[in-house]
């Protein structure tokens, strides 16, 4: 294990001693504050977290809190603030609550570490400049130009040096990019300053390792502590939280353990508060290191941290050399790549970039507790709107009658849609109103219930179909109704094949056999049921358990009696299913199967009287307004066609039906081959349009098609892109979504 994780420690040493440093030159506090919460999330972190390749470590997120910390309180009760932070992120774990923090929005901490990120360029670019850093970020956008113009220095060449290495870096061989970019650019930065004699800033940190100084109590109002403390123990510990989370998805190892996780966060903050080190927080930067340096287990973040500690004893007067300008330079890289807009496509696709955008904007603006507030805020709004969001259609049916459909949670928030659809239906109509709702309040229902009674006294009719739960139904008779919303359905998951279901039909009711339960003699020659068709007992249970009990009024109704308005010739390939890709129900299709979806002519030889029969009961029973023929790709019998009947040479019943296939073979011979289409697709096809002339061959279908009572009409399948075409002589084309809409 150590041959893994202790290379992967050196590279994320190398990768945390540079940023640390620059984490503190913008938190304002001193510079070994860095190095001791690098060392402290390391090793303590390390050693008790739940996550055995995150590394913790100071956190840029977190660095405006601190310097605001800094100016209000001091170093000394900052330091005391962060093991205060620690302690309640402590209880927060023993309390194992940690899975809460998920609970938060990703657009509030994507928003807030963007606008931390922004704030935290913006600041030190006026160092890299040669200035001095403003108030706010809009003052120092506005003192941006002055800079520029005025400001010429050894620092700005230090500054544009540092950011040019880290642009450029990314882009050498391999092997190079094994040392990371931040130790590369300072260690330019400081030679070319060195060799070139230039004025610059030295990092200095002999005052920090020799004033170390104890926590101090803050002195202030104790609300403004408190809010202090629970504000850096909730960033530091949702940072760490999320980072776990995302790190999980690196690696194949064992799971993060969050509430574990947020206990040694809490212990490793107790520690580095006590020591004088900054708040502690999982880091995503050198966690991401450290799981693709090839990390095994936690040996490799404590290694890290005791490196680190080495480093500071043994070579901080290498350190020294460091100009602080390339420390600035490096505070604006991170700062500029936190403002990751990659974010806000995903955001959007979920309606959640405002919430981004707000909460970058108030950070940037206001500040960071009122953007994560206003963040969160934003967030509940929405997911409240979301929530209670309604759909209403009222629409007049051609046969006069008016029909409602509600959908959603009907609360008090919907009351005003609701009557506003309701109020276009005239007086004395006859209604359908169609509820497909999970929850209705009472001022929800006083709005339906009352509209109804109204309705009727004017001589209308209302029919009311709930086809969820029956809150209407429950609360119009007086019954106690739950105050919850109804839990989802299982969705229905029919339409996959058998070996696609998880978990497969252990729940199924069982079918009733006559012959199941009999005797041995009752039995003999019939195999056990479950033993030889598990898949479709288990399917014909699934349906008894959640189809049924939705399907069984419109069967009831139907039951004397099919009214099918289309005749549906198909293929009997398994992958074709009539009802699925033509969204139909039952008493929609009269369907025939066949292989190769053939219809012999009128008279052909050898007879087929299965097919002529269909089309006679269709025709002229049932009254059928359309009859369809469907083909499909990569058809097993066209194929055997183009083969020469080789593939059915041994199965003589096979070979007999194929010749109904001999005209579709024949149009094949005859029409030029059509751009990149494969022979046999274009045979499939043909074979479609060959169907529909054999229809016509048959002087009732020729009739009722001459009269106009009666259409046809090809269809063609293609299975790999699970897309119905629309196919005859003149033109092949996809159905699209929009001519199903109303």
């Amino acid at each position: 294990m150590l041959r893994h994780d202790v290379p992967a420690s050196l590279v994320v040493f190398l990768v945390a001693v540079p940023l640390s440093l620059g984490i503190a030159v913008a938190s304002g506090a001193p510079l070994i504050a860095g190095l001791v919460a690098a060392v402290v999330g390391g090793v303590v972190a390390g050693a008790i977290g739940g996550s055995v390749v995150q590394v913790s470590g100071p956190a840029a997120g977190l660095s405006l809190v601190v310097a605001d910390l800094v100016q209000t309180y001091g170093w000394r009760a900052t330091c005391m603030i962060t093991l205060l932070a620690g302690v309640a992120q402590l209880l927060l774990g023993v309390c194992r609550v940690a899975r809460a923090a998920l609970a938060v929005s990703p657009a509030v901490v994507h928003g807030m570490l963007a606008g931390v990120g922004a704030v935290i360029a913006l600041s030190q670019l006026h160092v890299v400049l040669g200035g001095n850093p403003q108030r706010s970020a809009i003052e120092n956008v506005a003192e941006l130009p002055a800079q520029i113009i005025n400001n010429h220095s050894h620092a700005v060449g230090v500054g544009v040096l540092t950011i040019a290495v880290l642009l450029v870096w990314g882009k050498v061989p391999s092997p190079l990019r094994t040392i990371p970019a931040p130790l590369v650019a300072l260690l330019v930065a400081a030679l070319t300053a060195a060799a070139l004699g230039w004025d610059v800033t030295r990092v200095d940190l002999s005052q920090s390792l020799d004033g170390w100084v104890s926590p101090l109590w803050p002195q202030g109002d104790w609300h403004g502590v408190v809010s202090a403390v629970m504000l850096v123990a909730l960033l530091a510990g949702v940072e760490s939280l999320l980072c776990s989370v995302g790190v999980d998805r690196l690696h194949d190892g064992r799971r993060a353990d969050l509430d574990r996780e947020l206990t040694g966060q809490g212990v490793a903050n107790i520690v580095s508060g006590a020591l004088g080190g900054l708040p502690v927080a999982g880091v995503i930067v050198r966690s991401t290191t450290n799981v693709r340096a090839g990390a095994r287990s936690r040996w490799s973040a404590i290694l890290h941290g005791v490196w680190v500690l080495l480093f500071t004893l043994c070579f901080a007067w290498a350190v020294q050399l460091i100009p602080m300008e390339a420390l600035a330079a490096l505070l604006v890289f991170i700062g500029v790549k936190m403002v990751d807009l990659g974010h806000i496509p995903h955001l959007r696709g979920h309606g959640e970039a405002p919430v981004y955008i707000v909460t970058f904007a108030t950070v940037v603006l206001v500040g960071l507790a009122e953007g994560i507030l206003i963040g969160l805020v934003l967030a509940a709004l929405l997911a409240l709107r979301r929530l209670t969001s309604i759909t209403v259609q009222v629409i007049q049916d051609p046969d006069g009658r008016w029909h409602g459909r509600f959908g959603g949670s009907l609360t008090f928030l919907a009351v005003p849609r609701i009557t506003a659809g309701l109020r276009g239906i005239p007086k004395g109509a006859a209604v359908d109103l169609e509820l497909n709702i999970d929850f209705m309040d009472n001022a929800a229902f006083d709005a339906i219930h009352a509209w109804r009674l109204e309705h009727e006294r004017s001589g209308g009719t209302v029919e009311i179909d709930e086809l969820h739960d029956e809150w209407y139904s429950l609360a119009a008779s007086g019954a106690r109704v739950l105050p919850s919303k109804s839990p989802p359905r299982v969705p229905e998951r029919w339409w996959l094949p058998w070996a696609y279901r998880r978990p497969r039909s252990t729940q199924a009711i069982p079918v009733e056999i006559p012959w199941a339960h009999g005797t041995g003699a009752e039995r003999a020659g019939h195999p056990v049921p479950g033993d030889v068709a598990p898949e479709l007992l288990a399917g014909a249970g699934e349906f008894h358990l959640r189809t049924a009990p939705l399907i069984r009024p419109i069967l009831t109704r139907m039951a004397r009696k099919q009214e099918p308005s289309h005749l549906f010739i198909t293929c009997a390939d398994s992958r074709i299913v009539p009802s699925l890709i033509t969204s139909s129900g039952p008493g929609d299709l009269f369907t025939v199967r066949n292989i190769g979806n053939l219809v012999p002519r009128h008279g052909a030889a050898p007879p087929d009287d299965s097919v002529v029969a269909a089309i006679e009961y269709a025709t002229r029973v049932l009254g059928v307004r359309t009859v369809t023929v469907c083909g499909h790709s990569g058809c097993g019998a066209m194929a055997a066609l183009l083969a020469g009947g080789v593939k059915a040479a041994e199965m003589p019943g096979l070979e007999r039906w194929l010749r109904h296939g001999g005209h579709s073979l024949d149009r094949f011979a005859a029409t030029p081959a059509a751009g990149d289409v494969e022979p046999l697709d274009r045979l499939c096809r043909l074979n479609v349009i060959q169907q529909l002339e054999n229809l016509a061959t048959y002087p009732e279908i020729a009739d009722l098609t001459r009269r106009g009572s009666l259409e046809l009409v090809g269809l063609y399948f293609d299975i790999a892109a699970a897309r119905v075409h629309v196919l005859d002589r003149g033109h092949f084309e996809p159905v699209s979504a929009h001519d199903t809409q109303e």
